[in-house]
């Protein structure tokens, strides 16, 4: 005879689903740690002050430095309150804003950023991530200094970017149809990093892509399923990190994809990492690539708008220990960064280089 069915039809939903947390809404997020009038104006000026350099209105040179990733909110504010004094005494030369990454995309897996993981510990707190990243960026607004940071969860934004100045979408994810769509709607300027092969093509298309509207599925303030309507993003541009191949920050590359942006009907501007690729990820190799390009700039090479940095308060990398108290605190736990004495002398050689050749 054959069996009878069971009483429970087995589910065709969520078969590989463990659970299911509810999260606070962006809206109540907000409401807990609202925007300051400080930092609202922090906010704008650094976006209107982005936008400006990308248009080639405002001669100095966008400067992204920070921690490869924060996970110690308390040694990312000390770093941010050093960045803020140094980025006034080069204000002449060189727009700062500081790196603040939340979040971090894995090739396989591993630790994926403060939002993701806070505890670092694989409790996955996602709720106190997104309180933490938030009243940190409050902090560092606050100090007059803008954020930059990139946008990996499509959902993040709406919790995270009326407290960011500059943003990108990284390598892994810039042909990512779902990152176009998001970039098209965010409210500042956003960089797209060339592939991890060093395929340029893919950023370029992404540029293309985010410069139209969209409609897609999101979330609104009060974290409802919506359809998002985006203007488009005008403020696009292209971030060389190297590739697979090798790196792409000297003369020849630097001519190649300014020449590609013209032939594409793009603003050649173009924002160079000195770390990544461009390093071979070596993080001392960082102040040779940055050498180059202020070289190139001092040579007259306009389509470098800007470098990024990896940095920290000291130089190195770290793992994440299981005993968490061994933390060595101002210590990369991803990619080594350069130490902060280091990054002092680099943004101090680079705005003394400018001035100088101002003056001849």
């Amino acid at each position: 005879m054959p069996a009878p069915p069971p009483s429970t039809p087995p589910s065709t939903q969520n078969v590989n689903v463990a659970s299911l947390d509810p999260l606070i809404s962006p809206g109540d997020l907000e409401a807990r740690l609202p925007l300051t009038d400080a930092s609202r104006t922090t906010v704008l000026t650094g976006r209107q002050a982005v936008e400006a350099v990308l248009r080639g209105e405002d001669p100095r040179l966008l400067v992204v430095a920070g921690p490869c990733s924060i996970h110690d909110p308390d040694a990312a504010l000390e770093y941010a309150g050093r960045l803020a004094q140094l980025a006034e005494q080069v204000a002449d030369r060189l727009l700062v804003v500081m790196r603040v990454y939340f979040e971090k995309p894995r090739t396989t897996v591993g630790w994926k950023g403060l939002v993701n993981d806070p505890r670092l510990d694989g409790s996955f707190d996602v709720s106190r991530g997104l309180d933490l990243a938030r009243k940190l960026l409050l902090d560092i607004t606050a100090l007059g200094l803008p954020a930059g940071t990139e946008f990996l969860d499509p959902v993040t934004p709406q919790y995270l970017d009326d407290l960011v100045s500059w943003a990108a979408i990284g390598a892994r994810t810039t042909e990512s149809q779902t990152h176009r769509q998001m970039a098209s709607g965010l409210s500042m300027p956003v960089g797209f990093k060339n592939a991890t092969n060093g395929s340029l093509q893919v950023a370029l298309d992404a540029m293309q892509s985010a410069l139209s509207p969209h409609h897609f599925i999101g979330i609104d303030e009060q974290g409802r399923a919506c359809v998002v309507h985006t203007k488009g993003n005008t403020y696009g541009h292209v971030i060389l990190r190297g590739g697979s191949d090798g790196s792409n920050y000297d003369p020849a590359d630097i001519a190649v994809a300014a020449e590609r942006l013209n032939a594409a009907g793009l603003s050649p501007r173009l924002v160079v990492d000195c770390s990544h690729a461009n390093s071979g990820k070596v993080s001392a190799q960082q102040e040779v690539v940055w050498d180059s390009l202020v070289q190139q700039r001092m040579d007259g090479t306009t389509a470098i708008t800007g470098m990024m940095l990896e940095s920290n308060l000291e130089e190195g990398n770290q793992s994440i220990p299981e005993d968490l108290s061994k933390l060595r605190y101002g210590v990369s736990v991803t990619d080594a960064c350069l130490g902060w004495d280091k990054t002092r002398e680099l943004l101090l050689r680079a705005h003394d280089r400018f001035a100088a050749g101002a003056g001849s």
